[in-house]
């Protein structure tokens, strides 16, 4: 009985599997090349975006095992005068 059920089982998602369509490739959109005015705006674009990127400020530096251990016992002091 459980052959059988498993044979049913096994008909049927094949069944189900041969069914989809084999070429998946028809979707795709061809390549096209990009045409010169394109590619200058997209120079273009990414040069401003890298001038952009050089104005802003620089991320802040890490911090010494020093002035970590200040910063964790300053918060430690708030969080107990918070408590009280």
């Amino acid at each position: 009985m459980r052959i059988l059920a498993l044979l049913l089982a096994v008909v049927l998602s094949a069944g189900t599997a041969l069914a989809q369509q084999g070429k998946r490739d028809d979707r795709r959109q061809p390549q096209r090349q990009m045409k010169q005015e394109e590619r200058e705006r997209m120079r273009d674009d990414m040069r401003e975006a890298y001038r952009e990127r050089q104005g802003r400020p620089e991320r802040p530096r890490q911090m010494s095992p020093e002035e970590r251990n200040k910063l964790r016992r300053d918060i430690e002091d708030a969080n107990r005068e918070l408590r009280k």
